[in-house]
Parts: C-alpha cells; sequence; structure tokens
C-alpha cells in the first residue's frame, strides 16, 4: 500500500473558501439519506477525493456541484449509474471508487455476479439496457470513443441526452480516478483487484 501524497486537511484549519465547499460536500446530498460510505473520518476529515478538492476550492466546488449532477440529476436509473461507476473503477483499478460504489451498487440490487461481470469487463453478462451501458463505458474507458455501431446501440438504449450523461459521468468518474491515484488515497478495504 502506497504512503498518501497529501495530508486530510482538519476542518479546523480551512480557510473561509475551503470551508465552504466542505460544508457543501459533508452537509450537502451526499451527506443525506442512508450512507453507503463514509465522507468524513473519525476526526472529521473529508475521506476520497473529496479532501483533494479542497486544495482549490473553486474548481474543487465546481467538480463537486458536477459530482451531485451526475449522482442526483441524471435520467440514468440507480442500477446503470453504478454500474458506470464501477466499470470506471475497475478499468482505473481506482481503490476508493471500488469501495465506494460497490456498496451503492449493492444497495441498488446489481448482484455478485453482475459485480463480478464488470470487474471482469464481460458487460455481456448484464441484459438490456445495462448490458448497453456496461458496453459504452468500457469502450469509452478503453478507446475514449464509440465506435459506429456502438453509438447507435447506445443512442436506442439511452437517448442522446442520456448518451450526453453517461458521457459526463464516465468523464467525471475517470477525474476523480486519476486524481486518486496520482494523490494515493488508500480505501478502507482491500480492493478486489491489484493496486
Amino acid at each position: 500500500m502506497s504512503t498518501p501524497r497529501i495530508p486530510k486537511l482538519e476542518p479546523s484549519s480551512l480557510d473561509a473558501g475551503q470551508r465552504v465547499l466542505y460544508d457543501a460536500i459533508a452537509g450537502g446530498r451526499r451527506a443525506q439519506g442512508p450512507q453507503r460510505f463514509r465522507l468524513t473520518d473519525a476526526d472529521g476529515c473529508l475521506e476520497g477525493p473529496f479532501n483533494a478538492f479542497l486544495l482549490q476550492p473553486r474548481l474543487g466546488s465546481a467538480l463537486q456541484a458536477l459530482g451531485a449532477a451526475v449522482r442526483y440529476e441524471t435520467g440514468l436509473d440507480d442500477r446503470c449509474r453504478e454500474i458506470a461507476i464501477l466499470a470506471v473503477a475497475a478499468h482505473w483499478r481506482s481503490a476508493f471508487e471500488w469501495y465506494a460504489h460497490e456498496a451503492v451498487a449493492r444497495a441498488a440490487g446489481l448482484t455478485d455476479a453482475d459485480l463480478a461481470a464488470i470487474l471482469g469487463n464481460q458487460p455481456g453478462v448484464l441484459a438490456g439496457r445495462e448490458a448497453v451501458v456496461a458496453k459504452t463505458t468500457a469502450a469509452l474507458a478503453a478507446r475514449g470513443d464509440l465506435d459506429d455501431a456502438q453509438y447507435r446501440d447506445a443512442v436506442a438504449a439511452l437517448s442522446p441526452g442520456g448518451l450526453f450523461e453517461l458521457l459526463t459521468l464516465v468523464g467525471y468518474y475517470a477525474t476523480l480516478a486519476l486524481q486518486l491515484r496520482v494523490f494515493r488515497v488508500q480505501a478502507p478495504e482491500e480492493p478486489p483487484f491489484p493496486a
């Protein structure tokens, strides 16, 4: 396990801009309802990617708002959204993303077999719209593009607007995976893949 490259920022040490962002994350929509993973540790420090958001509060605030939008304000149902997030986490081998969203995915009804299919990049194990989401996400992660047939399948299953939502979600979680990797943010549990 690697040593984290940035310290967790203590709530008492935050400047005004950081505090506004901290409050938006720790007390915002993510904090409402059932908690599938912790937003803060025992000392109140932000967990996962959110601690790094505090390094540049203006950009962190934009990322936080985008993250809330792709999680709560799209037409993607919970299962499809979590399939896409976990496919990104598996591609990037992002331990924290997998840890956090495996719990959310299970709450949305994904089974061990579903999770194994996503982890093993076997989207054909899924069915219907979920299979299209998994295949589309896998293609985006691997090549950053869709061929004509993949594009037609994605639009047929999701609509052009739904595909836009999926593209945005994949880009957002790929950004987080990159940040988590570079800053060596650890997951509280061992990931199901080699780090």
